[in-house]
């Protein structure tokens, strides 16, 4: 049995007793270190730092996380340096939030490394800001699991308060400012929840209070002093008090909402299989790369709908090489989204009849900045006589980026000729038909209100999925219901 240790992080959080106690058994930890109300966080890293640690594997955690799922299975198998947990959060949906799997290499690499100055990263995200720092240096990378962890449900109104003013804080980016503002509209459509009103509150403060080019030291004093402004604002609403948690109304909520996520929008029926998929019609998500699809990839499987982005296995490939776009997989799938469609729509078209397609798009600046850093360290020839997988994978990125880019590497007066003529290609395509084409701008905040009516399904409860990278779209599998 791998020796683990557990890092508790809690400030007095509502669930830190039920947080413990669930972390306890679904770890299994040898050696657990409490951390409490350490404050501000950068001072509770610092501290979780200069602990002598001598387990296999460190897991970090922090008190509004309640764990709901055995984590061992994982942890005996797990080789990776550093596993980020994607959690349900009931502010944002799912993300990767709360619960940290670390080497023992990663966390003394961590410790080598001295405590940044002036850096806006650090003040922000002093534990990631050090964690990206060490596993550069190892030249490792971040992987992603989905497990069945709940995060930011049943907390206090001061620590939801201080939290989401933080957030904003966090969010001091054109993107992660539009995904803020659909989490915004999320809690707007289910006000009658007061911890929404508290996040809505948090974050119009911080937005008034501190502007976006205020100093380092100004941010990192705003940020100490949040316990103080969330005590004082909480206390201005007048709410009524919380009660105390017990287990069994947390598991009862957990499970529901477990159940509806999980069961009520994606229903199995074993006894009565579905027809085969071959011949129905399907969903193209045919935006560029970093348009994202990864997010609408995501929100497809939300929906129901057996999604697969960017397929890179030997059979795809050799379709792709014979022009062949009826593609095999689509007698398993009802979807594929990115670029391995998004140049052939109009023989998708033909071949599926009645099918759904969906452009999304970004700002064409923004998108260019996204492309080069994603082509930066992927190049089109790499050594591919080991592994047969990456060969095929490396096939597949030289016959796309030749069909839907006509270049290897990026150019950017020739990826913005590209986006503007596929853009204007689809629109003309579909010009007649509106009704099949659906143009999504994810990233400018666009999300269910648009998409589910096209679809024909029923608006979702929570905020729109945004994802990021490959590995992390791996991580959303869905699991069975909680037990």
């Amino acid at each position: 049995m791998k020796t683990v240790e557990l890092v508790f992080r809690s400030v007095g959080e509502r669930t830190s007793d039920l947080a413990l106690q669930l972390a306890l058994k679904h770890i299994q930890p040898q050696k657990v270190h409490i951390l409490e109300n350490v404050r501000p966080f950068s001072q509770a890293v610092q501290q979780m730092l200069q602990i002598s640690y001598e387990g296999e594997m460190v897991v970090f955690m922090d008190a509004d996380c309640l764990i709901f799922e055995n984590l061992r299975p994982f942890l005996e198998s797990n080789t990776y340096l550093y596993v980020d947990s994607y959690v349900l959060d009931k502010f944002r949906g799912q993300v990767h939030q709360g619960v940290h799997i670390t080497q023992l290499a990663l966390v003394k690499q961590m410790q080598k490394i001295p405590i940044p100055s002036q850096d806006p990263k650090y003040i922000l995200r002093p534990e990631s800001r050090l964690r990206a720092l060490a596993i550069t240096q190892l030249k490792g990378c971040k992987h992603f699991k989905h497990f069945r962890i709940f995060h930011d449900y049943f907390q206090s109104y001061r620590d939801i308060f201080a939290k989401f003013a933080l957030r904003e804080l966090r969010s001091r980016t054109p993107i992660n400012q539009r995904q803020l503002q659909a989490a915004e509209n999320h809690w707007q459509s289910h006000f009658q929840d007061l911890d929404f009103q508290v996040a809505q509150r948090a974050v119009t403060y911080a937005r008034a209070q501190v502007p976006w080019d205020t100093p380092p030291e100004a941010l990192a004093a705003f940020i100490a002093q949040l316990p103080e402004v969330a005590d004082r604002e909480i206390a201005q609403m007048n709410l009524p008090p919380q009660q105390p948690l017990t287990l069994e109304e947390v598991e009862q909520e957990a499970r529901r909402q477990w159940q509806w996520h999980f069961t009520t929008l994606i229903p199995k029926d074993s006894e009565n299989p579905p027809p085969s998929k071959a011949e129905e019609p399907k969903v193209f998500g045919i935006g560029l790369s970093r348009t994202g699809t990864k997010s609408l990839t995501s929100a497809l499987r939300i929906l129901g709908l057996q999604t697969v982005h960017y397929p890179d296995d030997e059979t795809t490939l050799r379709e792709l090489v014979q022009g062949n776009y009826k593609f095999s997989l689509l007698e398993q799938f009802d979807a594929i989204t990115d670029i391995t469609v998004s140049a052939f729509y109009p023989q998708l078209d033909r071949l599926y009849p009645h099918s759904k397609f969906i452009l999304t798009l970004r700002d064409k600046e923004e998108w260019l900045d996204s492309l080069e850093r994603h082509w930066q360290g992927r190049p089109a020839f790499s050594d591919e006589q080991e592994n047969p997988h990456h060969a095929t994978h490396m096939h597949i990125r030289r016959l796309l980026r030749s069909a839907v880019y006509g270049c290897y590497e990026f150019n950017a007066d020739r990826m913005a000729y590209v986006y503007d003529a596929h853009v204007r290609s689809v629109l003309d395509y579909f010009r007649d038909r509106p009704q099949d084409l659906l143009v999504l701008n994810i990233c400018d905040g666009e999300g269910w209100e648009k998409l589910c009516p096209f679809l024909g399904k029923s608006l979702v409860p929570t905020p729109f999925p945004f994802i990021k990278k490959q590995s992390a779209l791996k991580a959303l599998t869905l699991d069975p219901i909680l037990t």
